[in-house]
């Protein structure tokens, strides 16, 4: 999977940068152990830090392309391509020779072919920077949905840039600003695409590619969802959707080291759990390895909230059984989600006080315990956004909102609890809700709009793409954060471009002809899986219902309200933070006291300046 990392000065001999460069390189250690490289010329820097999953030979970077001794090319890459044997082949028919049977040579080779088109041929996700030696020019390129991270920061004569905001931060160039902007998106709970949150920082935007020369930076969009007439009838549709997802499921089981699936019980999980199972033992190789999270006393003395109605543990068993999968739980207490070294270990791995809490702890010590019997996992992640799977996709109120849907109901309200805390002056200057306005404005703007299309299915083709192109990116840095802090890479089937783009313009209608959710992946799935579990209404990633994790929530908020010398005093009310403290708990009074927490430690760690 690897992290990735770089400098391009054309003002500097970075040469004699090489330190610094080894450093932003260094801080990617967690997402490649497997091995390093550092290329220095004289106006680029670029790093690499290797995780083996394909080639465990013959992939190492970054990787130089060279004709007759000079060097055209240098690749520093993240990711899988899946394509990459037909794309091998493709090149090979073209004059390409090979040296190796990694995915990364095909990327560099099909660069020297199709240049900056060479994206549009990938599939897969991957996020890398190519410089190009003869023309003295960067190009960043990143997946269509975004599952691979990829950061730039522009400086007056060039661009850092790395998997992730700690690469770029250990370079002296880059200052450590937040500013009312970057407060915003912080903790608007919109992902607005490109925004680094950090003033300077940008994402490469899904789908996009960013060129650096020294005529400046030029970003350019290769792909985008785009709008057209659905075919197919129903019978056909799902005969579709299962074709792509055995196609998808199959390419994503190639694998050099240890694989498994992740499994909470649900359709999406279970469905890649069960089709992975299938087809390995139709290929001879044995069964898949499944893992599950699950806290100590959790299914005993579960109780429904507002979106969780059953515990995971009975359904995961049973599909266990009935896939033959060889089953793990990973069962943790409230202790180890509040273990200080493991809360550390967290905000260092998002590099940002997300404010997620249990759920962020749970999901890194489950991935580190998976990483010491598999390599690579499959996920079921992003599912309910391209199939309509959460509950405000069908809820009239929610759907009907003027603003993100996810903002619209009880349990999304609960996410945004933070602002509470802000002090009223910089609560107005900040003016959250205009600002998730503004946001919501510039997403609604970009809807591709299919002519003719009115009412419902206009307002659904909206709220698809919403959560196509804002939600699923905060669950798929998430997931991306959680699982390469370990060293483990999560593949996500849901995510391919082509299964996208297809029930993109699926009319609502048909994504829920048998009058619920996610009925077309339910119907494909129908061999698959037992009744219960196609049965089964949504429930979410999984949160602690353990009282002992809030009280010792409160204890540490408390502790820090005592401290003279909290950063976060400049930005928290300490009369609203100690009222929540001492109130009733509640889903929005424990994402309050999470992010209050971690924004203290985030703002020493990180030795953040507030321009605000």
């Amino acid at each position: 999977m690897c992290g990735i990392a770089g400098w391009v000065d054309f003002e500097r001999d970075l040469r004699q940068e090489r330190g610094t460069a080894q450093d932003m390189t260094d801080t990617m250690a967690c997402r490649g152990p497997d091995d390093e490289g550092l290329w220095t010329d004289r106006h680029a820097a670029i790093g690499h830090r290797r995780l083996a999953i394909i080639d465990l030979e013959g992939g190492r970077q970054p990787m130089i392309a060279e004709d007759e001794g000079r060097e055209q090319a240098v690749l520093t890459y993240s990711g899988e391509v899946y394509n990459f044997e037909e794309l091998r082949e493709e090149l090979s028919g073209r004059g390409h020779r090979f040296r190796t049977r990694s995915d990364t040579e095909v990327v560099l080779r099909a660069y020297l072919e199709w240049g900056e088109d060479l994206a549009g041929h990938l599939n897969g996700m991957f996020a890398f920077g190519i410089w190009d030696a003869r023309s003295e020019s960067l190009l960043l390129v990143r997946d269509r949905m975004g599952i691979k991270p990829l950061y730039y920061y522009p400086t007056p004569h060039g661009v850092l840039f790395g998997s992730e905001p700690k690469a770029i931060l250990a370079n002296p160039l880059a200052r450590r600003v937040l500013d009312a902007d970057g407060l915003r998106e912080l903790l608007a709970f919109v992902k607005t695409p490109e925004h680094g949150v950090l003033s300077g920082m940008y994402e490469v935007r899904p789908g996009q590619l960013v060129t650096v020369s020294r005529q400046g930076l030029v970003k350019r969009r290769y792909w985008e969802l785009s709008s057209h007439e659905h075919q197919d009838d129903v019978g056909s549709t799902v005969k579709t959707v299962r074709g792509l997802l055995d196609d998808i499921v199959a390419r994503q089981l190639i694998s050099d080291v240890p694989l498994c699936a992740l499994l909470s019980g649900g359709l999406d999980s279970s469905m890649v759990t069960a089709l992975a199972a299938k087809l390995l033992r139709e290929q001879g190789l044995g069964t898949v390895r499944s893992f599950s999270v699950d806290f100590a006393g959790y299914t005993e003395n579960f109780k429904p909230d507002l979106t969780r109605s059953t515990p995971d543990a009975p359904y995961v068993h049973q599909l266990a059984r009935h896939a033959g999968s060889d089953h793990t739980d990973i069962v943790l207490d409230s202790a180890e989600l509040m273990d200080p070294e493991v809360r550390a270990a967290v905000l260092r791995a998002r590099d940002l006080p997300m404010g997620i809490g249990d759920m962020d702890s749970s999901l890194y010590l489950l991935f580190k315990a998976i990483r010491g019997h598999s390599t690579v996992a499959l996920s079921g992640e992003s599912a309910d956004e391209v199939f309509g799977g959460y509950q405000w996709f069908h809820d009239p109120a929610a759907v009907g909102a003027d603003t993100f849907p996810w903002l619209a109901t009880p349990a999304g309200t609960s996410h945004v609890g933070a602002e509470r805390l802000l002090k009223d002056d910089l609560a107005r200057l900040v003016d959250l809700p205009g600002y998730r306005a503004e946001r919501y404005r510039q997403a609604l703007s970009e809807v591709p709009r299919l002519p003719g299309e009115s009412g419902h299915e206009r307002r659904m083709r909206e709220i698809s793409y919403l959560h196509l192109t804002r939600f699923v990116q905060i669950l798929l840095d998430r997931k991306d954060r959680m699982s390469m802090a370990v060293g483990l890479e999560v593949r996500v089937p849901f995510c391919d471009h082509r299964l996208v783009e297809y029930v993109f313009n699926v009319p609502w209608a048909m994504k829920t002809f048998d009058g619920r959710e996610k009925s077309l992946l339910r119907a494909a799935s129908a061999d698959l899986l037992p009744d219960s579990i196609l049965q089964r209404v949504k429930s979410p990633y999984p949160a602690t219902q353990d009282p002992g994790y809030d009280r010792a929530l409160r204890e540490r908020a408390s502790g820090l309200l005592q401290m003279a010398d909290s950063p976060a005093a400049a930005l928290v009310d300490w009369d609203k933070a100690r009222a929540i403290v001492a109130g009733p708990p509640s889903p929005a009074s424990r994402a309050a006291l999470e992010r209050f927490v971690q924004l203290d430690r985030w703002l020493r760690r990180y030795r953040i300046e507030l321009a605000i």
